[in-house]
């Protein structure tokens, strides 16, 4: 069943010589329209009572502190909803889908993660003791670095495997043909992803994926559900996000690094998909960490 064509695909700020993305914040509002992208995600909310979770067909208003793993473009969201609290603390986790290989996988000693990662195509919610045992470590996260931090979020999925009283959200499975596996979407998005910095026509990347400009606009609308501009423009932004809250490089510096020519350009296109300026968005986020 494929019911991802009414949301938007989120480009995660992730390259692909990354292991994780920890962001961690506390906000007085809290609202993530319903999306999907081909990284796992885990989510930790606390002081979040009254929240609104989509997961793909389960909609559910969420306790005071919730954990719960996503799958693989598996649909899901946050809304405010009936939430009153002014300090609400969201860690996400995201990596690639292929992080863990199939051979590392299939050890006996990663039977329960690659069990865990099975059942995540539906959603995965922890139970709430699991979810306050697991808070301390999942705070310290954000202070961690290089191998410790690496080892720490292994360990956390290993816990969370082996958690007891886990429910699975969706009664629904996701479609991957539709999906970034596919051969020609998987060429478009790593031409994209090694030349966004650079000048990047239409007919580039339509000769990549061996088709014509008017079959390829069509393919990449069908797979994305955006035009071809607008899909360039997502994977830039996602680039730009990140380096606001890792560099310490002026909003300009981060515009022509990520492949705008234009700064008024760029706090357009940045508006318009991240719902708030560079500024702002730099100045909300804390805690960002990365693996190269």
């Amino acid at each position: 069943m494929s019911t991802t064509k009414n949301f938007y695909r989120e480009i995660a700020p992730l390259a692909s010589s990354d292991s994780f993305l920890v962001f961690d914040r506390v906000k007085d509002s809290f609202d993530f329209p319903v999306h999907y992208h081909p990284e796992f995600e885990i989510n930790f909310i606390m002081n979040g009572k009254g929240v609104k979770r989509v997961v793909g067909d389960n909609i559910e208003e969420i306790d005071n502190v919730e954990l719960v793993l996503i799958g693989p473009n598996l649909y899901h969201g946050w809304e405010l909803n009936k939430c009153t609290s002014k300090k609400i603390h969201e860690i996400t986790i995201q990596f690639h889908n292929d992080l863990f290989h199939e051979s590392l996988l299939s050890r006996r000693i990663m039977n329960p993660i690659r069990d865990m990662f099975n059942r995540s195509i539906h959603g995965i919610l922890f139970s709430k003791k699991t979810a306050e045992e697991l808070t301390p470590r999942l705070v310290r996260l954000s202070k961690l670095d290089g191998m410790d931090y690496f080892l720490e979020i292994t360990s956390l999925l290993y816990d969370l495997a082996n958690s007891r009283n886990q429910r699975l959200l969706s009664t629904y499975t996701v479609d991957y043909d539709t999906f970034d596996d596919y051969d020609k979407m998987k060429l478009v998005y790593e031409y994209v992803q090694k030349h966004f910095a650079e000048k990047i026509t239409l007919e580039d990347v339509a000769n990549v994926a061996s088709m014509s400009i008017i079959s390829f606009n069509r393919f990449i609308k069908k797979r994305t559900g955006k035009t071809f501009v607008n899909y360039i423009n997502d994977i830039r932004i996602g680039y730009a996000a990140r380096w606001l809250v890792e560099k310490d490089m002026s909003v300009s510096e981060v515009a022509f690094k990520s492949g705008f020519n234009n700064i008024a350009n760029f706090n357009r296109s940045f508006k318009a998909t991240k719902n708030c300026t560079p500024s702002q968005y730099r100045e909300d986020f804390s805690g960002l960490k990365r693996i190269l």
